[in-house]
């Protein structure tokens, strides 16, 4: 099938059977834009402060550690309350942090602490978001619709990872980086329009029951703790987290004095990995089901691992711009993959627990990868934190590859009918 075939009968023809999906896609794909934006303004900002490569792995831990206090927590609440009204309060809150990012920066007050307390707030808001985020997409699709929209909701948030970097290049070019903070500020009007216009009807939404937040809580643990398929699927999810993230984390620095390239090269070597991450997403949008996807993920898995050392062993930056995309390209497949078989599997009362570790997953890994390798590239180099968090990824790919026929029974079974 031709891309572009794939484009009418994917990203035109789901959106137009489902409307609420359309619009709230519309609405998140600007939003991302800016968060993208906002993302690598922060972390040129932190280089530009301090110059070190510790920073930059203490201003992305701020941002992603906070899913791991919040997250589980988050994911019941998501359980129990209306998810709309979660993500609009939430949208709220974020752009007042995205403003005050822009007003102290734009007037010259920033510093590194202040950076690091407003990017924790941020991180703090998006844990909270998330669950609610991913758990919701199943209430905007007719279940046949349901992996596809998934598939093409990873999309927009690649082409997101796509063009915010480029964006945020140029924006830090001409005007500096006060004016992503701006942007991403704005985009957030656009996300709280879009989750005003959605009309989901009440049944569509989770009803709690009379348990305790704690004992649904632990309810979510043990479901994904002893579910045969989904357990060894997130063990896989925090090596690629942990393990496949701090070259993401350390693009700065690898722009600055690896590949020499400033900003400009920061731009493009991030550019390039959303690049790859949105033809990864296409190409799966493609599959027809969820049969043979643990093969998928697994493959991609080895495929990131390996592209990330091939991106660090060289210093031009046109060898490591194509290694990049093939990594950002096994990231994205592997990443939605996984996303997928869950969303598929899981029992429709536990989904916004399982999404909330999900989340804890996607974002609280990468947390503890980023400070670790910016420990660790404060004494050995930027260079090393890569290598070692792609040897960690390969290790666990094995473990998982040896479980493989049991994860695809447990997984594969579920499928929710043709995407088509």
């Amino acid at each position: 099938m031709a891309i572009t075939d794939l484009l009418s009968s994917r990203l035109i023809a789901l959106p137009l059977r489902n409307p609420n999906f359309g619009i709230y896609s519309i609405g998140n794909g600007l939003s991302l834009i800016g968060m993208w934006m906002q993302r690598i303004a922060l972390g040129w900002l932190a280089w530009q402060l301090t110059h070190s490569g510790l920073w930059l792995g203490i201003v992305a831990f701020a941002d992603f550690f906070p899913v791991i206090v919040v997250g589980p927590v988050a994911g019941a609440v998501a359980d129990r309350l209306d998810r709309l009204r979660v993500m609009k309060i939430s949208q709220v809150l974020q752009l007042i942090q995205a403003a005050t990012l822009f007003a102290l920066t734009a007037s010259g007050h920033i510093n590194i602490w202040l950076l690091v307390t407003l990017t924790a707030i941020q991180g703090v808001l998006v844990a909270f978001n998330q669950p609610a985020r991913l758990a919701f997409i199943p209430s905007l699709v007719t279940p046949p619709d349901l992996a596809a929209a998934v598939a093409i909701n990873s999309v927009i948030f690649n082409l997101a990872r796509f063009i915010g970097p480029i964006l945020a290049g140029l924006a830090i070019v001409w005007s500096g980086v006060a004016a992503a903070f701006a942007v991403n500020a704005l985009s957030y009007l656009a996300f709280m329009w879009a989750l005003a216009r959605i009309d989901v009807e009440p049944e569509t939404m989770e009803v709690a029951g009379h348990r305790s937040l704690g004992g649904d809580l632990m309810d979510g643990i043990k479901y994904t703790a002893t579910h045969p398929g989904i357990g060894a699927l997130l063990v896989l999810g925090i090596a690629l987290g942990a393990g496949g993230r701090p070259l993401n984390e350390l693009l700065p620095g690898f722009a600055a004095d690896v590949y020499h390239s400033g900003a400009g090269g920061l731009s493009l070597l991030a550019s390039a990995i959303g690049g790859g991450a949105i033809c990864g997403g296409l190409w799966l949008a493609h599959r027809p089901h969820s049969v043979g996807l643990t093969q998928v993920v697994l493959a991609n898995s080895l495929l990131s691992g390996l592209a990330a050392i091939a991106a660090i062993a060289t210093d031009n930056i046109w060898i490591a711009v194509p290694s990049v995309v093939v990594m950002g390209f096994g990231a994205s497949v592997a990443g939605i993959g996984m996303q997928t078989m869950i969303q598929l599997a899981t029992d429709r009362t536990m989904r916004g627990r399982v999404m909330g570790l999900y989340g804890l997953i996607f974002r609280g890994a990468p947390a503890v990868g980023a400070l670790g390798a910016g420990l660790v590239s404060a004494h050995l180099g930027l260079r090393w934190p890569v290598f070692i968090g792609a040897l960690l990824v390969i290790a666990v790919w094995l473990w998982t590859y040896l479980s493989r026929e049991r994860i695809a029974a447990a997984m594969e079974a579920h499928d929710a009918g043709s995407v088509a």
